[in-house]
């Protein structure tokens, strides 16, 4: 994602309180500039402001989005949340009305992508499936915007390497279900491409480096794998999950220690 330099982030969030008659750009502006530090409540408070003068501005729709998948990523996966679901259904719904206010726009085109992903986890194996179509469509509309949008390239190596990881009745609800054709592109070379990819555009992005180690180890790619993990612990936290990819990243260093 696209990133304000923090000097300009710190600035427009210490003269907020000063703008008075705010205008929809004011507000976006300024919850750009609260993600930059990770003040999810006040980025979130700044694009609902901004929603609530222009409910179908483009780019307040979009961030919104992702502002609330953040937010519902800070609750593990493991823990049942009606709370992480409905911030990620309205992530979802803000992602979908970005794409109708503008159909050219790039980010609104990954928004809708990471949404529908991230909502699809409390669903059953074949919703996860069905939906599965959408995120590809979406990734692959992004990257056609924008060539160089590393957050699609991840989203399409994660989808590549998770419909690679079914097996049993799940390959086969996702032959049926996204068509054959759809279901023999998805391979272990588009998961590593992709992948790779996504960190030579944003080498700097701890996520990135995570997921390629994980994939790395899929295929039994053991020193490739450390070799992520050792990039990553060189890397400062820029993002709000970025502790957590650390610890994750750490996790898996000592898992596949011995491993050759």
């Amino acid at each position: 994602m696209r990133h304000l330099p923090a000097g300009l982030a710190a600035s427009l969030l210490l003269f907020a309180g000063h703008l008075d008659a705010q205008s929809v750009r004011d507000h976006v502006a300024l919850g750009t500039a609260a993600m930059q530090v990770h003040d999810l409540p006040t980025a979130l408070a700044h694009y609902q402001a901004a929603l609530a003068l222009d409910s179908l501005d483009y780019e307040a729709n979009w961030r919104a989005s992702i502002a609330l998948l953040d937010q519902g990523e800070l609750i593990p996966d493991s823990v049942r949340s009606p709370r992480r679901d409905s911030l990620y259904a309205e992530a979802e719904r803000l992602a979908h009305r970005a794409v109708a206010a503008d159909s050219m726009g790039a980010d609104g085109h990954f928004a809708l992508a990471a949404a529908v992903g991230r909502a699809s986890l409390s669903m059953g194996k074949k919703e996860r499936i069905r939906r599965a179509r959408i995120i590809r469509d979406e990734a692959l509309r992004t990257i056609a915007l924008d060539p160089k949008h590393d957050g699609a390239y991840h989203i399409l190596g994660r989808w590549n390497a998770e419909i690679m990881r079914l097996s049993g009745l799940s390959r086969f609800f996702a032959k049926s279900l996204l068509g054959a054709g759809i279901f023999r592109e998805a391979s272990w070379e588009g998961a590593i491409s992709n992948m790779e990819q996504a960190v030579a555009l944003d080498p700097g992005r701890l996520y990135h480096h995570l997921e390629l180690a994980e994939i790395y180890v899929d295929r039994k790619r053991y020193p490739e794998a450390r070799a992520q993990i050792h990039e990553l612990e060189q890397l400062p936290d820029r993002e709000i999950m970025d502790s957590v990819y650390r610890r994750e990243a750490t996790a898996l260093g000592a898992k596949i220690a011995d491993k050759r």
